[in-house]
């Protein structure tokens, strides 16, 4: 007798039932890279790079295996996805879709930028003379980025008399730049365009003449050239820089009267300059470049202001004439404070306004020039941040700052300098959020050599310290930048669900000032990572979570302090997320065509010097993997990736999955259309957010 189909999938369906009534999964196996022997060797080392067949950028085997890994991590994260839906959503709801941000005033224009609800990339716009007249959109990126899988617009630059517009697109995710130009009378685009740019360029005064960088073949920008719109003649170059350390940008003064060329390496700095109604001209020398010495410059009618770090660990501020701007006539305009760290300065014509950092926290301090009077802004919150806006108008007495904190959305003010007053323009809407239900505060760590670590905590309110709360703690830790304690709404569906954030500001950071980054690179690395450590075992001792109900994720050179502490403490964690790690760091270093190897010199040491190899080597995650137990991991990379190359990640992984002890999931999800920065659209960057706070949480429950 012959079965119906439907009778025959019942019976199997039977067979298959296990024991409790339920379908046994089928094992899922996760792909292995294949091993390719590989020794290298110096200073009488020798190490294995058994992996290195994955740099074989677009290889039919390499694009095999990173698709391989992302099918297996979407079979293994497929019960996730009604919780990552749900997050997705709660994330949307905390954002209002629709808004512009405050108008800015420039010349004859008030300039801001909106979005709009269901489209991804934000619409320029402007209005001439008054904000009542009618609108003018210069740029809409959803237009301009039709059918393309990543569209970043990295600059976008008005010319003086407000008649040009000069943009600059990357399509892949890679950091080079295609520079377009419009006809904002027409509307049109013209047909010249600039290729293999970096997103830096100034217009001179002139309103035709514009200069701009260009890349070399590791992605840096060396080059400044001088283009004339709509001429036939080849464009001028006006400066190469050959010492491969420097890095280069161009700006321009408030004053609307130079052009500077800003050359930087981690350790030392070079300014060049040009009257901006001379374009014609050659850039002249501002001051020569001396090393670990490092300045930068802002115009006030026939002066400079300097901030440098010459003679002064934390910067200082100083001036010279326009004159006479070598180092040797710089004069201190007030004495340096070691306890305030300077980090840049806003100039108007009777005030200048200095924004610095001391114990932690960032502040503002008012100077009137005319009498030196000085006075402090104060922000009324224990934990915060603040951003600067344009202030483009040189005779204004109000300075324009849009404060946050943790736990308080963005909100923009004029600041009057003269009756200390502040107008508040506008306080950014978070849908359905009550600030009232949430709290933020500082903690401090003890170090393993005594030094205080700042974290900025926040949570929901009715916290118990009973080592039960689901603890995410992010950390970053390089070049003297700091992760601000900012408002981030995809924070809150965390908060929401009991999950107390993070942020430890380790050593290699610039939280506590220039010191704190200098006691976190070269030979003093390993304190980042001891710190991140030192944070996460307080958090436990003060019962704030548990071993097992914590996470810790970085990006980047955070990615580095992931895979460092996965090494050296596996034990503590019990999720790690590593985000476009900087792991392979002695290969990488040693392969100067790689983008910024070379610069990175400054920041990590050269590994041809023995000492800075043998230091390296110690750390570096890639060369430490071990046969231990590690925690639950998940590795996410870019293909396109310029600053840390999709390899790293890759190898990271492959190399892990073959050695590790455990049977906890290990992931590797590579994005195969995006960059270091991830995908580009608001919607598919918060979809990604989803996916890791999901695979989180999860994890998280077990």
């Amino acid at each position: 007798m012959k079965l119906s189909r439907n009778l025959l999938l019942v019976i199997i369906g039977i067979i298959v039932m296990g024991s409790e009534g339920c379908v046994q999964k089928r094992e899922i196996t996760p792909p292995a890279a294949k091993i390719v022997k590989q020794m290298n060797s110096l200073h009488g080392v020798e190490w294995e790079d058994d992996y290195a067949w994955l740099k074989e950028r677009g290889a039919d085997d390499v694009l095999s295996y990173l698709k391989a890994e992302n099918q297996y991590t979407k079979e293994m994260t497929a019960g996730n996805e009604q919780l990552q839906k749900e997050l997705y959503d709660e994330i949307i709801g905390k954002i209002k879709e629709t808004d512009e941000t405050v108008p800015e005033k420039d010349g004859d224009f008030y300039y801001y930028t909106r979005t709009v609800e269901g489209k991804d990339y934000k619409i320029y716009c402007r209005k001439k003379g008054s904000l009542e007249n009618a609108e003018e959109i210069l740029l809409d990126i959803n237009e301009a980025a039709s059918g393309y899988e990543f569209y970043s617009v990295g600059l976008f630059e008005v010319s003086p008399n407000g008649k040009m517009l000069a943009f600059a697109v990357d399509t892949t995710g890679r950091e080079e730049y295609t520079i377009y130009f419009k006809d904002l009378k027409s509307g049109k685009i013209l047909k010249e365009t600039i290729n293999n740019c970096y997103a830096s360029l100034v217009w001179a005064n002139d309103n035709k003449t514009v200069f701009y960088t260009v890349l070399d073949k590791t992605l840096r920008p060396y080059r400044v050239y001088r283009h004339k719109l709509k001429s036939e003649n080849q464009d001028d170059l006006v400066y190469e820089e050959n010492d491969e350390k420097y890095w280069m940008d161009l700006s321009r003064s408030k004053s609307d009267d130079y052009l500077f060329i800003n050359l930087g390496s981690s350790l030392t700095s070079e300014i060049l300059f040009l009257k901006a109604d001379k374009p014609k001209d050659d850039f002249k020398l501002f001051s020569a470049r001396e090393l670990k010495v490092e300045y930068s410059v802002y115009h006030h009618k026939k002066q400079f202001f300097v901030i440098t770090n010459m003679d002064a660990t934390n910067f200082k501020l100083m001036t010279c004439s326009e004159s006479k701007t070598d180092k040797a006539n710089w004069v201190d305009y007030f004495p340096y404070d070691e306890t305030i760290k300077i980090d840049d300065l806003d100039v108007f014509e009777k005030f200048i306004v200095l924004f610095e950092r001391k114990d932690g926290n960032k502040q503002v301090r008012v100077v009137d020039m005319k009498t030196k009077k000085q006075h402090y802004l104060n922000f009324g919150e224990e934990v915060y941040t603040y951003s600067v806006g344009e202030n483009r108008i040189f005779k204004s007495k109000l300075v324009r700052l849009t404060f946050n904190s943790p736990i308080t959305p963005k909100t923009v003010f004029d600041y009057d300098m003269e009756s200390k007053e502040k107008t508040v323009l506008k306080e950014y809407e978070v849908p359905n959020y009550d600030k009232t239900l949430y709290e933020a505060k500082r903690l401090f760590a003890t170090a393993s050599d005594g030094k205080k670590i700042p974290l900025s905590v926040f949570y929901k309110k009715g916290l118990k310290l009973d080592g039960n709360n689901p603890l995410y703690l992010y950390g970053y830790g390089s070049y003297g930048s700091t992760i601000e304690p900012r408002f981030r709404p995809h924070s809150i569906p965390l908060l929401d669900r009991g999950v107390i954030y993070v942020i430890a500001h380790v050593r290699g950071g610039g939280t506590m000032g220039r010191t704190w980054y200098e006691d976190g690179k070269f030979l003093h690395k390993k304190n980042t990572f001891s710190d991140f450590i030192a944070s996460a075992e307080y958090l436990i001792e003060q019962k704030y979570t548990s071993v097992d109900k914590l996470a810790a994720s970085g990006g980047s050179a955070g990615g580095l302090l992931i895979g460092a502490v996965a090494n050296m403490r596996p034990d503590l964690f019990k999720v790690l997320i590593a985000d476009v790690p900087f792991v392979d760091v002695v290969n990488t270093m040693l392969d100067p065509t790689i983008p910024l190897t070379v610069m990175e010199y400054e920041e990590w040491g050269n590994p041809n010097e023995k000492k800075y190899f043998d230091y390296m080597m110690s750390y570096s995650p890639y060369d430490n993997i071990t046969a231990q137990d590690y925690p639950t991991m998940m590795v996410l990379a870019g293909l396109n990736d310029p600053r840390v190359q999709y390899w790293e990640p890759a190898k990271f992984a492959a190399k892990l999955r073959a050695m590790k002890t455990d049977n906890n999931l290990l992931l590797l999800k590579t994005n195969m259309g995006a960059g270091h920065m991830g995908s580009s659209g608001r919607y598919q960057f918060y979809d990604d957010l989803a996916f890791e706070y999901a695979f989180i949480l999860k994890q998280l429950e077990k």
